[in-house]
């Protein structure tokens, strides 16, 4: 038993991503969205796009205590900015090791003044970024962390025998096949798929990983390379399908992909929901660039520079994110999006929250303290 436990275990562990940093918070992401997927699957609405988004609302909740300190510190340094300036241009020129040492004091005490560190907002983005990065792994490779979906490809399904993956395993010369169909279709992995190894539940992931990340043609192309498989392959793909389908789509599909199958199909409403998820995409990240704090003209050179280039970057951010969602699966589109919606939500409430703030007083408690 003791043997089966750490079989399964590793079936779970083998294909999720193993960075030294981002590996064990992405473990942690990875807990709590099959958490999530579990109590789906319990009241009988076991599905992907669902999912992720309840996820990204619970990641952006937990993450709301620092983008209100983020925001704090930003709100404090648009009103000690002239100070600093003052102090700046003071002492302009002179490098002295007295004045140079005058100056890190006055500065010091302006940042004291109104209770920051210099390198607040610093340490703020180094706690969010790899959160962020880690729950992108976690949407790349689904089935590594959410047990219920690694499930449909390696138990039998619908009356049959053999589950997919034992079903490919243990046909002759699957290794090259799978790997044929690897580079055919231009299906990319962390880790890379590697059929060739000698540990049957490695080579087990990675069946698990490049089918899961097959779209509709993928799945097709698998049964032309499987004939002897065609019902164990069509009983995983309608499941898998129902657990991805998100209005009509398989969220492991591209928008691209729906957009020119569904109309040569002549199914227009499906051409049209895939055009929303790119578009709706942009409109989101245009409307939460409206609701963060803009920069304006300080009148110092440098900081003008810098303010300017966040306008061009807040441009073309949006933009970036139009294109790119016609060509990365519809589940990543959803993520953006659900992220962007709670994000723009989160900044309202911040900003009502921010802006209630008495700066006045908090600069006077933090004279009283110094």
């Amino acid at each position: 038993i003791k043997k089966q436990e750490e079989i399964s275990l590793n079936a779970i562990l083998l294909t999720q991503y193993g960075g030294s940093i981002l590996g064990p918070i992405a473990k942690v992401l990875g807990w709590i969205m099959n958490g999530i997927f579990w109590v789906l699957d319990k009241i009988g609405i076991p599905n992907i796009g669902l999912a992720i988004i309840i996820f990204t609302i619970v990641i952006y909740l937990l993450l709301m205590p620092f983008t209100i300190k983020q925001q704090k510190f930003s709100k404090l340094s648009a009103k000690m900015n002239p100070e600093l300036q003052a102090i700046q241009k003071r002492y302009e020129g002179k490098k002295d090791n007295d004045s140079m040492m005058a100056m890190q004091q006055e500065t010091k005490a302006v940042y004291a003044k109104y209770g920051v560190s210099p390198t607040g907002s610093c340490v703020q983005m180094l706690i969010q970024m790899p959160l962020l990065f880690a729950l992108y792994r976690v949407f790349m490779n689904v089935p590594a962390y959410v047990s219920g979906i690694k499930n449909l490809f390696t138990q039998p399904l619908g009356g049959n025998a053999t589950s997919l993956v034992d079903g490919i395993m243990a046909t002759e010369g699957y290794q090259d096949t799978m790997t044929n169909l690897v580079s055919t279709l231009k299906i990319t992995t962390q880790p890379i798929a590697n059929f060739t190894v000698s540990d049957p539940t490695a080579i087990a992931n990675s069946i698990v990983d490049v089918t899961y990340k097959m779209n509709s043609s993928g799945w097709d192309a698998l049964k032309d390379a499987f004939p002897a498989l065609s019902s164990e392959i069509s009983s995983t793909y309608e499941t898998v399908s129902h657990v991805n389908n998100f209005f009509g789509m398989n969220i492991s599909d591209t928008p691209l992909h729906v957009i020119t199958s569904s109309f040569s199909a002549g199914a227009y409403l499906m051409v049209i929901a895939a055009l929303l998820v790119p578009i709706i995409s942009y409109l989101t990240q245009v409307l939460n660039i409206k609701l963060m704090p803009q920069a304006t003209a300080s009148g110092n050179d440098q900081s003008d520079a810098m303010a300017q280039q966040m306008k061009m970057m807040n441009r073309m951010m949006p933009l970036f994110s139009l294109v790119m969602c016609f060509t990365v699966p519809v589940g990543l589109g959803i993520y953006w999006i659900a992220g962007a919606v709670v994000r723009g939500v989160q900044q309202v409430i911040i900003n009502k929250k921010v802006d209630s703030l008495d700066l006045d007083e908090m600069v006077k408690k933090n004279m009283e303290k110094m």
